[in-house]
């Protein structure tokens, strides 16, 4: 009987789950996560700042799929000799917004150095992390940036910021309208004009051959995941 089973064992296929490793930006955390657990293929993710996740790859960790909050980083990675894009897609676009820990209507982004007082506003790295890039443009733009250099917080990733205002350890912060949405303990008070920064664009890299990698950036692009994607407060690009 037991040589009986043991023939039977061998005999049935084994299936096995497609794999995929896909490095996101930090922003997509939740979103990506929901859209992964209806995938038919296992998706490891690991998310932080674009700028960290692209020099990682670059230095030769094992990524399929590269989801950066910005063409910039995604451009850089494509640009070095070590790893190869094989195909790029700017598929979301995103808000800046100043976000606190209390609703205030009356808030004027032009008063906002008198309104920090001693506090502190907290950003993404200025010179890597997307949002921070985003949010020096954008205070610059207001002649912002050079009174308030003193009181700036940099942070490794868009969501550490964001963190920083939950706790109640930095009144103000500039983030992506979805990263508030994300984090019912902050509430945006000013929505920056998309005139006084560069487009926020996210570009996913394809970065190896593969039926897994194809089916990943065919999910993404799907009406279910692209309702996921809206219903978390991103706007579509057209594919």
């Amino acid at each position: 009987m037991l040589r009986f089973l043991s023939c039977i064992f061998f005999l049935v296929p084994t299936v096995a789950l497609a794999e995929i490793t896909v490095f996101a930006a930090a922003s997509l955390r939740g979103v990506l996560d929901e859209i992964h657990a209806s995938a038919p293929i296992k998706v490891t993710a690991s998310y932080a700042s674009s700028a960290a996740l692209a020099r990682q790859i670059a230095q030769g960790a094992p990524a399929d799929v590269f989801f950066s909050a910005n063409q910039l980083w995604a451009t850089w990675l494509d640009d070095q000799a070590v790893k190869e894009t094989f195909t790029a897609q700017d598929i979301l676009r995103n808000e800046l917004v100043v976000i606190a820990s209390e609703a205030d209507p009356d808030f004027d982004i032009t008063a906002l150095p008198e309104t920090l007082g001693d506090g502190f506003l907290a950003v993404g790295h200025t010179r890597a992390v997307p949002a921070g890039i985003y949010a020096k443009e954008a205070l610059s733009s207001l002649r912002l940036w050079d009174v308030l250099q003193d009181r700036i917080i940099q942070t490794d990733n868009v969501r550490a910021a964001l963190r920083l205002v939950a706790l109640g350890e930095a009144p103000f912060a500039v983030t992506y309208a979805t990263d508030a949405l994300a984090d019912p303990a902050v509430h945006v008070v000013h929505r920056f004009d998309e005139e006084d920064h560069s487009p926020i664009i996210y570009r996913v890299a394809q970065l190896t051959r593969g039926e897994a990698a194809n089916a990943y950036l065919d999910l993404l692009q799907s009406p279910a995941a692209r309702d996921i994607f809206r219903a978390h407060g991103f706007q579509d690009i057209a594919p």
